[in-house]
């Protein structure tokens, strides 16, 4: 039986701390029905057909990163509710050639679907090719190979990485005029985040404005990224803005924004990401926005895709599904800050979050 989810510990602090799926899948049964009874509830007719317990494996580029706890809770509520078991596997500095082993394991394990985050153009190609030969369904979350590539997954559950960052690139023209702007890549060419630069740049370029654009690579760590951030700033002070592509820079970015004071000089910055020092930075007014690709959905719906192509023998999808795309301002941040979830990927816990009022587009 294949290993069930690990996952940081309440809070996402701890890079390493995990928590035992089945022990919450014991506390979300043991408390269902309580929670039916005082609620006036009716349980929903149990539909799904008999099937064998599918094992669903996901490969992913930065295994321990906080960035994929939301994605994890995502991917062990939706298994909890179809029945299934979950293998989080793959490489934690996005080694190709570990993921690639990590496929490759799943298929002579003969697991039932397999997920990857295709950084890479073509690296991937021949593993999922491999997968498919064998009859084990691919699908890619996160990050897709780009069209051409040919790759074969089955389907791209995740953010349209592209427009997201076009969408990034109206933002700065509302924001910045003209002059000096600095785009931030923790790693350039890799695929879940170099749309994203590429649609800015699109935007900006397209935009008719005199643009000065700067391609700045940061690193791969965090405190790499701070140093390479605060680096360029104090070698181009003329800079008007500060706009990273990745969740690591983007935390960088505001603390070199808080550290200056460049707000109040008039510099604006804007990421990715609901990093928790990342939201409050927006809060006290240090950053002009992030912009969430919500990660629990890409576990959700990529584990819902798996069950709906095996339970129907492959006539049920696969489909395209964009996550969507969020912009947090200092104007809407306080309900990130102010409530702890799984859905964001700040706690454990399995609990029905309660809203009221107009909702606004």
């Amino acid at each position: 039986m294949a290993n069930r989810i690990k996952l940081p510990a309440p809070g996402g602090v701890g890079r390493r701390g995990v928590v035992q799926a089945a022990a919450l899948g014991v506390s979300l049964g043991a408390s269902l029905a309580a929670s039916q009874a005082v609620l006036g509830v009716r349980p929903a007719r149990a539909a799904l057909p008999a099937h064998p317990r599918f094992r669903l494996v996901f490969v992913n580029h930065v295994t321990t990163n906080p960035f994929f706890t939301a994605t994890q809770y995502g991917i062990q509520d939706a298994a909890e509710l179809v029945g299934a078991d979950t293998q989080w596997t793959g490489s934690e500095n996005s080694i190709a050639a570990e993921m690639i082993s990590a496929i490759n394991a799943a298929i002579a394990a003969k697991a039932s679907a397999i997920a990857v985050s295709l950084v890479d153009p073509h690296a991937f190609n021949e593993p999922v090719a491999r997968a498919l030969a064998a009859g084990i369904p691919v699908f890619a979350y996160n990050a897709d190979a780009p069209a051409g590539s040919g790759n074969k997954r089955l389907a791209y559950i995740g953010q349209d990485l592209f427009k997201a960052g076009q969408m990034m690139g109206q933002r700065i023209l509302d924001l910045v005029p003209g002059g000096r702007v600095a785009l931030l890549i923790a790693t350039p060419g890799q695929l879940n985040i170099q749309p994203r630069i590429d649609g800015a740049q699109d935007v900006l370029r397209k935009s008719g404005r005199s643009y000065q654009i700067d391609i700045v690579a940061t690193g791969a760590t965090v405190n790499e990224e701070l140093s390479k951030v605060k680096a360029y700033y104090l070698g181009h002070q003329d800079v008007k803005g500060l706009f990273s592509v990745d969740g690591g820079t983007t935390q960088c970015v505001a603390e070199t924004m808080e550290q200056y004071g460049l707000a109040a000089k008039g510099v604006r910055g804007g990421g990715f990401d609901l990093l928790p020092r990342t939201l409050h930075l927006i809060d006290a007014g240090h950053l002009d926005f992030t912009i969430d690709q919500q990660p629990y959905l890409q576990g959700f719906y990529t584990v819902m895709e798996m069950y709906t192509y095996l339970v129907s023998g492959g006539l049920v999808g696969p489909a395209e599904i964009n996550t969507g795309l969020k912009f947090v301002t200092k104007g809407n941040v306080a309900p990130y800050l102010a409530t702890k979830t799984r859905y964001e990927g700040s706690s454990s816990a399995a609990q029905l979050v309660a809203r009221s009022g107009a909702i606004q587009s």
